[in-house]
């Protein structure tokens, strides 16, 4: 609950926390759709985990120019 305030209140960090939750169904029904949606979010915050984890959904699904998009956008932002 929490979480979800601070996500409303527009903290790029509990985008990807809820983003976790819901992708991966920890502590509520899992919804990878939603989870990708908040990961998104966070994404475009400059929230560098998000991006990477957008980067192994991506690599999973078999997309992998828009996956190695993802993780070079990420490792800018950690260098």
């Amino acid at each position: 609950e929490l979480w979800m305030e601070a996500a409303e209140l527009g903290s790029a960090n509990a985008h990807y926390e809820l983003g976790i939750a819901h992708y991966f169904g920890k502590g509520i029904e899992e919804d990878e759709p939603r989870g990708i949606r908040l990961w998104q979010l966070a994404a475009m915050k400059g929230h560098v985990l998000s991006r990477d984890s957008l980067g192994v959904v991506e690599a999973i699904n078999g997309n992998r120019q828009l996956s190695v998009q993802h993780w070079m956008i990420s490792w800018m932002h950690i260098s």
